[in-house]
């Protein structure tokens, strides 16, 4: 991590009350006590999940990203015509018409909401709730991640429980009892039958023995132990098998046409972004504030394992001028298992960027949402970098 790093959390020992209800909750025991009574943060172990800050009673705690105030001046400019807030842990935000369908499910029959990205869903502070209610939304739903698959290992046990005292009490204010409801939800990956030709590649890889083989047909996915990590949508050769809201071909499309808008639109050099969901924080979340400013696009992963070198090579070949890549470090992992997978596969990516002669156009980067900044500055550096070479098109042209 970088020496100079800019902490993302910070405890403010005047506020703190020592009343340790932080030390108690945090999952990743980032949190301890010192001689003298202090309670401090080891921001090397930290995850930035907010559950800390969101039960912090003195308001002690303090977050460079996704703080009260910042959530409640999102929901007060977001849509002034949008009644429902649909709050949405970042590993299962579903995309715009999954959250329709889920809204439909559970008798909210609309297209006009806001969506409301977080960390975690342990970081929702429940004086948010009561906030958000007051300042005229009607609904509030609460998108978490199915027990059990909690990245943050606690944040949605420690949600849930919150929500269902918050329902207890918004009812006593006058409020229905259904103004605020949970959601369980968790992406998966989804077999399709007619494309698999039965290699089993999938059952080999999952890290999670989520997938078995079946002997006389296509392998079955246990939907109870997958988590959705995009390893067997990697190694599947007729891409029978995808994560939802990562399909191999909506990926595909959507950079494809963006590097045609871009070479149209731009004369600089164009740059694609692929991110772990859980590296980066703020670029994710607000890609085009990040992104301001140069010929760039950003798109996300659900894992390391999921980052797939053809899209890679591909997207240099369709017009990209460089590609990067953020992804966690292995002590920051939120899914360990099977990280020697993608291992390898980086190593493979790499050979064939050197036999093309790509290989000075891509880089990849380990960072941590702990450190607010770090991808700005690596960002410049790569556009920097790239903006001094040839474009892509060109070098073909005189190869």
């Amino acid at each position: 991590m970088n020496d100079n790093c800019l902490a993302a959390v910070k405890i403010n020992q005047d506020l703190c009350s020592r009343c340790k209800v932080c030390y108690s909750l945090c999952p990743f025991d980032s949190i301890s006590e010192k001689e003298d009574g202090r309670i401090e943060i080891d921001i090397q172990k930290c995850q930035v999940c907010g559950i800390c800050y969101s039960a912090c009673p003195a308001s002690a705690i303090e977050m460079a990203y996704y703080d009260y105030d910042g959530l409640l001046e999102y929901v007060r400019t977001a849509s002034p015509s949008a009644k429902t807030l649909v709050m949405m842990c970042r590993g299962n935000s579903p995309s715009s018409g999954e959250v329709q369908d889920i809204l439909a499910d559970h008798g909210l029959d609309t297209k006009d909401y806001i969506p409301l990205r977080i960390p975690c869903a342990g970081r929702v502070p429940t004086d948010f709730i009561f906030r958000a209610l007051s300042s005229g939304i009607g609904n509030i739903v609460s998108i978490q991640c199915q027990d059990g698959f909690c990245r943050m290992k606690e944040g949605t046990r420690i949600e849930t429980r919150r929500l269902i005292l918050g329902q207890a009490v918004i009812k006593q204010f006058g409020y229905p009892e259904d103004s605020l409801r949970v959601v369980k939800y968790s992406r998966k990956a989804v077999w399709i039958n007619h494309d698999c030709v039965g290699c089993d590649k999938c059952v080999f890889v999952c890290p999670y023995g989520a997938i078995s083989a079946d002997a006389i047909s296509s392998p079955r996915v246990d939907q109870d132990k997958c988590v959705g990590c995009g390893a067997c949508q990697l190694v599947c050769p007729h891409n029978a098998i995808q994560v939802k809201g990562y399909e191999f071909y909506s990926v595909l499309r959507s950079y494809e046409e963006a590097a045609a808008r871009m070479r149209q639109r731009d004369k600089r050099p164009s740059i694609l972004v692929f991110s772990c969901q859980w590296s980066e924080f703020s670029a994710l979340d607000d890609p085009e504030k990040m992104l301001r400013g140069r010929n760039a696009m950003l798109l996300e992963v659900p894992c390391f394992k999921g980052l797939d070198p053809v899209h890679v090579i591909n997207a240099l070949q369709k017009g990209f001028d460089g590609v990067m890549a953020v992804v966690c470090a292995a002590e920051d992992c939120k899914l360990k298992n099977g990280r020697d997978n993608a291992e390898r596969q980086l190593d493979v990516l790499q050979g064939a960027l050197k036999k093309l002669g790509l290989w000075d156009r891509f880089e990849m980067h380990e960072l941590s949402p702990r450190c607010a900044g770090d991808f700005n500055g690596i960002f410049e550096t790569f556009c920097e970098r790239i903006s001094n070479m040839p474009s892509t098109e060109r070098q073909r042209s005189v190869d």
